[in-house]
C-alpha cells in the first residue's frame, strides 16, 4: 500500500493508492491508478509533482484515514506529522519515499493513470509492507 500525496498549503491532498507499479529504465517510470474526480488528481495536475509512501504493517490505520476509511477531523494530514518538500507533503511517519515528475496523466474508462519519473528515492529497512489483498491487509510470511 502506498500514500500518493501533492500539493502545498490549502491544495495539498493524499490518498491511499493499491495499484503502483514502477517500471526499470533510465529514468524509472512510477505509474499509480488515481481517480480523476480526486482533489490528489487535481493537485498532481497542478504541481505537475507528486511523492509516493510506502506503508508498513504498522501504518494500516493511516492507509484507513488516507483512503477515507477512518476519521480524521480536520483532513487526513492533521492525523499525523507532515512536513513539505518541492514534490509535495512528506508524510514523517512513512520514510520509504519515490519523489515524482509528472510525464503523463490519462484516463481509461472511469479510471486516472498518473506516470511519474522518478527524480529520487529515499529508503529505510522495510520488511513488514502493508499489503491489501482480497479486500483486507495482509503480511508477507
Amino acid at each position: 500500500m502506498t500514500i500518493v500525496t501533492a500539493g502545498a498549503g490549502a491544495t495539498r491532498a493524499g490518498l491511499t493508492v493499491s495499484s503502483v507499479w514502477v517500471i526499470e529504465g533510465d529514468p524509472p517510470i512510477v505509474k499509480a491508478i488515481v481517480n480523476p474526480l480526486t482533489e490528489l488528481w487535481d493537485a498532481i495536475e497542478s504541481d505537475g509533482r507528486f511523492v509516493v509512501h510506502v506503508c508498513d504493517w504498522s501504518h494500516r490505520d493511516l492507509a484507513d484515514v488516507f483512503a477515507g476509511l477512518r476519521p480524521s477531523p480536520g483532513g487526513p494530514f492533521a492525523s499525523t506529522d507532515v512536513g513539505n518538500s518541492e514534490y509535495g507533503p512528506v508524510i514523517d511517519a512513512l520514510p520509504d519515499r519515490v519523489y515524482c515528475e509528472v510525464a503523463a496523466m490519462a484516463t481509461e474508462g472511469h479510471t486516472g493513470i498518473v506516470s511519474g519519473e522518478v527524480a529520487s528515492v529515499t529508503v529505510s529497512d522495510l520488511a513488514d509492507p502493508l499489503i491489501h489483498f482480497r479486500g483486507r491487509y495482509r503480511r508477507i510470511d
